[in-house]
């Protein structure tokens, strides 16, 4: 990103992994209480802290056993103003608690990084509303005024960059966007998309993509998708189109079921590991510039061990 005092050793072309479905794995797999789906709130004590960690070094130590990359991926999605006060918390709470979760990666990076495997720190932003639904949609200025305080943390606590994750919509992607740029924090916005490939706004993929990009004069160091199946984005992306060159990143979710069908889910749908490895490595073969890999919801560990061992395949 132009500007920026930060090098991201993911714009190579070497694979980088990141993490799975946090939420739906210490919610079905641990069995922790997860209000709003805020992973952020384990936060508030060490036993919460230390499920935080157990997650992110099984991760973490599928990268450096298989010499990639990683990206650790702070567990702030639900760490902003309206989730934190829907949960207790006061401003200054807030702050704290996203200088814990960067806190929390950079003692993890001490631990896994090796010389095979770099180890990148990115601040998560999540909506401001649901990851699955644009609800009020924001104006641009009001966005970046919104996200600002948290990316303004994330910046103190020297992550590497900022990860908008399941933005739903171009105005909060590019307020995102020009709330890291003013703090020249290197920042990435990662898309939903419904089953038809199309944002929850209606927003096609490729639209949204070109919109940001345009109005931040190409701000995002590059683009995912994240919290849809490859079966509904796979057929929206052709090869040469310069929106599809800005896609670096992959974070699928396990399940073929649509957002409204997840929502109204009571138990996990995990798919199948082994096959979800096989689509990405599909993925890669078409499109070798996705390198920054990972899961969302119903995945875990063993999903990312196969996106890492089947994408390993077309290195």
């Amino acid at each position: 990103m132009t500007g920026s005092r930060h090098r991201l050793p993911q714009l190579g072309d070497r694979i980088f992994l990141t993490d799975g479905g946090i939420e739906t794995t210490l919610i079905f797999h641990e069995g922790l209480e997860l209000p709003y789906f805020a992973a952020f709130h384990l936060l508030k004590d060490e036993k919460g802290t230390e499920a935080l960690r157990n997650y992110y070094a099984r991760h973490a130590a599928i990268a450096r056993d298989n010499g990639t990359g990683f990206i650790l991926e702070s567990a702030t999605w639900r760490a902003n103003a309206d989730w934190g006060n829907k949960l207790g918390y006061t401003p200054a709470e807030l702050d704290e608690a996203n200088r814990k979760a960067v806190a929390l990666l950079h003692d993890l990076k001490v631990t896994f990084e090796t010389d095979r495997s770099p180890m990148v720190i990115s601040g998560c932003v999540g909506p401001r509303g649901d990851g699955y639904d644009a609800g009020t949609i924001m104006g641009v200025g009001e966005a970046e005024a919104y996200h600002a305080r948290q990316i303004s943390v994330f910046a103190q606590a020297e992550v590497d960059l900022v990860t908008a994750i399941t933005m739903t919509n171009t105005n909060e992607a590019i307020g995102v966007t020009r709330a890291a740029q003013a703090l020249g924090l290197p920042v990435v916005i990662s898309f939903t998309v419904e089953t038809d490939g199309r944002l929850p706004s209606g927003e096609g993929l490729g639209q949204a993509i070109e919109t940001v990009d345009r109005a931040t004069e190409g701000g995002p160091a590059y683009f995912m998708i994240n919290c849809a199946h490859p079966t509904h984005f796979e057929r929206e992306l052709t090869p040469g189109k310069a929106w599809v060159d800005r896609i670096g990143g992959l974070r699928a979710n396990a399940s073929k079921r649509s957002h409204a069908e997840l929502d109204e889910a009571t138990e996990l749908d995990d798919g199948d590991p082994i096959e979800l490895g096989a689509q990405y490595r599909d993925l890669r073969r078409r499109f070798g510039h996705i390198n920054v890999l990972g899961g969302c919801c119903g995945t875990d560990h063993r999903h990312i061990e196969q996106i890492c061992l089947r994408c390993l395949e077309v290195v």
